[in-house]
């Protein structure tokens, strides 16, 4: 007689603030032709990156697209070149990236999109080793419903599958559009999924 067994899947999570930020801007500018569209927008970049450079490491900043296409107005007529050149700017802490902002809205001025600001824990691990154990406990839990209701008790453990998480924390409210100093953190999700199967004795 083959030993009898109980599989289930516990889901675990566990919320924590974020404490970093990733600030997504570009420098655009329009010009009659496309050299002159570029020279400006390429300025711009220049003077982000310098800016930047006042409040995170050289290595945070990094060019994440460049682009020139022709420019249309409101009737559809060509009246030049517009040409992006887009940034991601990693900072060490919240408060640096409002700093950042702030600058940059002041120095940059118009030729400055704010893309958006991602936020995001520097060290996740101890939050997802919580939400490892919530799902532990969880699957533990269903496993002894489930041994209960078969007239069985729960034997040992005879293998753990680690299931997707959706691909790492999962984010309420976080893509902030922030022109002002104060940025909000709220919380970052972190879940976690395993599969566990128990021997019913």
């Amino acid at each position: 007689m083959s030993e009898r067994s109980v599989t289930v899947t516990g889901q675990g999570s566990t919320s924590v603030a974020p404490d970093t930020a990733v600030v997504r801007v570009a420098a655009v500018a329009r010009a009659a032709g496309v050299a002159a569209a570029f020279a400006e927008s390429s300025a711009a970049a220049a003077q982000i990156g310098e800016v930047a450079r006042r409040h995170t490491e050289e290595k945070r900043i990094g060019t994440t697209g460049i682009n020139v296409w022709p420019w249309h107005d409101n009737q559809g007529q060509q009246r030049g070149f517009e040409a992006r050149h887009s940034l991601a700017i990693g900072c060490p802490d919240l408060d640096a990236a409002g700093a950042l902002l702030d600058e940059l809205t002041a120095g940059v001025g118009d030729a400055l999109a704010v893309e958006g600001v991602a936020l995001e824990v520097a060290e996740p691990a101890a939050a997802r080793d919580q939400a490892v154990a919530a799902a532990y406990a969880d699957a533990q839990r269903q496993a002894q419903q489930l041994a209960d209701l078969a007239g069985a008790a729960l034997g040992d453990v005879l293998a753990i599958g680690q299931g997707s998480s959706g691909g790492g924390p999962a984010l309420r409210g976080m893509d902030a559009m922030a022109m002002s100093a104060k940025i909000e953190p709220g919380e970052t999700s972190v879940g976690a999924s395993l599969s566990v199967t128990w021997s019913l004795v």
